[in-house]
């Protein structure tokens, strides 16, 4: 399989949309419209997002992806939780929230500044291919501030990069640790409200069905497909990836025929076979338009 970006073609990266709207911001920063402050952020703005572009991945998977952790205006902390290691595995994800309070958002945000998120600080290219892109982003007062980081969780020991390369990325992935455990990072008691994700709109990326997966693998007994009718809205005119959205009634019925499914069943839908990734739909987010633009 062939190293694979369909999204560059299915969307314009945000970058450059907003860039050609206003003067050229300086790297790794793109000014908001409103310019508002971090404490005055909306409760479904996002002050802090850490997700994985690029890599070595079926075109398929792109749009189904889940950022890493988010963490909202008003405090709610979303992450991926653990998936059994099994194949198939789980039909859904094991998207997870919480909740910190205002005042941690904030904290969060400043360190992830003093980290080096959007300070365009010299990372180097690690010697390593088909790798991820670890992509960081925070609401500051001035501004959404960003850095890309190539291969972050390899670049220990790597020779091709400097020493003020290292340690512009160790402070990046000292950063991911202190977000991805937060009880720790913010003292006893900060996390609460801990507990699986409400559900309320969930995408589904179709893709034709291409038959047994695996030889050693059972049989996958097809699924009639209780949401609205797929393969839905293509997502770029040179791969094969629709998405379709579920809300109310038809997403309750979707999340329930999923927990009885696995990601290689095959999901009927006007007469023919389809395989779906599930992605529920963010709070900052309204549909598949969202996950188009992904990388």
């Amino acid at each position: 399989m062939t190293r694979t970006s369909w999204a560059a073609a299915a969307a314009v990266p945000l970058l450059l949309l907003l860039s050609a709207c206003g003067p050229q911001p300086s790297p790794g920063t793109v000014p908001l419209a409103d310019g508002g402050p971090v404490g005055g952020l909306d409760a479904d703005a996002v002050a802090i997002r850490v997700d994985h572009t690029g890599g070595f991945v079926p075109p398929e998977t792109i749009p189904s992806r889940l950022p890493v952790i988010t963490i909202y205006g008003d405090g709610r902390v979303l992450t991926q939780g653990p998936v059994p290691a099994i194949y198939p595995g789980p039909a859904l994800p094991n998207l997870q929230q919480a909740r910190i309070s205002p005042a941690d958002v904030d904290a969060l945000v400043q360190r992830a500044l003093d980290a080096g998120v959007g300070g365009g600080a010299d990372l180097g290219q690690p010697g390593v291919a088909d790798a991820t892109t670890t992509r960081i982003r925070v609401q500051a007062e001035d501004g959404v501030k960003q850095t890309e980081a190539y291969a972050l969780e390899m670049s220990d020991g790597d020779t091709m990069l400097t020493d003020a390369q290292k340690s512009a990325r160790k402070k990046l992935s000292d950063l991911l640790a202190a977000l991805s455990d937060l009880p720790a990072t913010l003292g006893a008691g900060a996390v609460t409200e801990e507990g699986p994700f409400p559900i309320t709109t969930l995408a589904a990326i179709a893709t034709p069905h291409a038959g047994q997966p695996s030889a050693d693998l059972p049989a996958q007994q097809p699924v009639a497909w209780p949401g609205p009718a797929l393969p839905g809205t293509r997502l770029s005119a040179t791969v094969d990836v629709s998405c379709v959205t579920a809300t109310g009634a038809e997403a309750e019925a979707v999340v329930a025929a999923a927990r009885k499914a696995n990601a290689a069943t095959p999901w009927t839908s006007g007469g023919k076979q389809w395989s779906v990734q599930l992605r529920p739909i963010l709070p900052d987010e309204t549909g598949c338009d969202d996950l188009a633009k992904q990388g």
